[in-house]
């Protein structure tokens, strides 16, 4: 199949009108805390507040959101103050005395706990840099690229995190090269840094050289340092969505870049792998685990449909489409588009449930917890329609 010029703006038009009458109205502004700044994000399907913990990397997700809405749709006030409670709160609470970030705090700040990654930090980074851009604030944009200039520094070993693992298995991972490109994307389209361009060209040849793996059609999660594949449980494991992510990513730098070919081939290449190891054949939707030599996978969810994955594969389907006019990419963007919808989507409260058993059944009801919030939807929503508008105002 092929979308009609038509249909593309039917999808424009949809996405705009799910994001802002449907998913950030079910967020904000009720999840503003006005009492200790950030947000009641954990939330059960209704709204209604589960837990008034906060974590981190939720709150720098949330606060990108909210300024990037002020950013690119519309200059209303409450985004902009919304944003700027989340970016108080992340500088008064959310840095330990050693710089680095905590990842679960309680409401008025205290910290609870720090993780083994410096995930919160490039959150931290996109959330400041867009908030600047919003708020005009340089002190914003000056520790955007200071916290940057940290995250490179734990990447590079000259900060050093709590090790996970001894030296017995030694392994790289998929996610600190591929979270790091969006975040100096974001962080060049906002505020601008001159480092950015090169270190994500760094970081693509990284994901291509180690990652990508040709042979077996497939991209690994981690790898042995050079690149070979670490054949026990937890070296075999594939996280379809999380590879679709990172395809996109090197797609909008294709776009960047004057649509480079060779990037738009390995982002495609990476999402027809990934789709074909992902997408359950029997009833829908992106499997969360697979192993890479169909083998057992140790994770019990392994089967189950989590909501991100969607929305990465619904961005990733659709760009791929655009950018190459393939009609598997209009197939695969409908398929995974009326899956997520009909199964994820609540029509009576709003936003997304997270959680379904492999059949599509919904496993539970809570809409925010330490791991879900604004963030993954409301920017598949905004980014489709952006992009969508961008390529149908081409077309005209």
């Amino acid at each position: 199949m092929s979308y009609s010029q038509e249909a593309l703006n039917r999808l424009q038009q949809f996405y705009e009108t799910q994001l802002l009458t449907n998913t950030v109205p079910f967020w904000f502004p009720s999840s503003f805390d006005s009492e200790y700044g950030g947000f009641l994000l954990m939330r059960d399907a209704d709204g209604s507040l589960i837990d008034d913990d906060k974590a981190v990397w939720i709150q720098g997700r949330a606060t990108w959101l909210l300024a990037t809405l002020y950013n690119t749709i519309e200059a209303r006030q409450e985004w902009l103050e919304g944003a700027r409670l989340g970016y108080d709160f992340l500088n008064k609470h959310c840095f330990d005395t050693d710089g680095q970030m905590f990842f679960h705090v309680t409401r008025n700040g205290s910290p609870i706990r720090k993780r083994r990654y410096f995930f919160s930090e490039t959150f931290y980074v996109i959330a400041a840099a867009a908030y600047a851009k919003a708020s005009g604030n340089e002190e914003a944009a000056e520790n955007a690229r200071k916290v940057f200039g940290n995250c490179l520094a734990y990447m590079h070993g000259e900060k050093k995190l709590t090790p996970k693992f001894t030296n017995t298995r030694v392994a790289k991972s998929i996610g600190p090269p591929m979270i790091m490109i969006n975040t100096a994307q974001q962080l060049r389209e906002t505020i601008g840094d001159v480092r950015c361009d090169a270190l994500i060209e760094e970081w693509i040849h990284e994901i291509e050289t180690y990652f990508v793996k040709d042979e077996l059609q497939c991209v690994m999660e981690q790898v042995a340092p050079d690149g070979s594949i670490i054949n026990h449980i937890d070296g075999r494991t594939l996280n379809p969505g999380h590879a679709i992510e990172g395809a996109w990513f090197i797609l909008h730098e294709a776009v960047h870049r004057n649509y480079d070919q060779k990037l738009i081939g390995l982002g495609c290449k990476m999402i027809d792998y990934m789709w074909e190891r992902g997408w359950d054949k029997e009833y829908g939707g992106i499997l969360y685990f697979r192993d890479v030599y169909n083998k057992p996978v140790q994770e019990y969810w392994q089967d189950m449909k989590f909501w991100w994955p969607h929305n990465e594969t619904i961005i990733a389907t659709l760009l791929a489409y655009l950018l190459t006019g393939e009609k598997r990419y209009a197939q695969w963007h409908k398929m995974v588009h009326d899956y997520a919808y009909a199964k994820f989507h609540d029509a009576k409260y709003g936003e997304w449930f997270g959680y379904l058993h492999r059949d599509g059944s919904i496993a539970q009801t809570a809409k925010g917890n330490l791991f879900k919030g604004p963030f993954h939807l409301p920017r598949q929503e905004w980014y489709c329609a952006k992009i969508l508008k961008e390529m149908n105002s081409k077309n005209r």
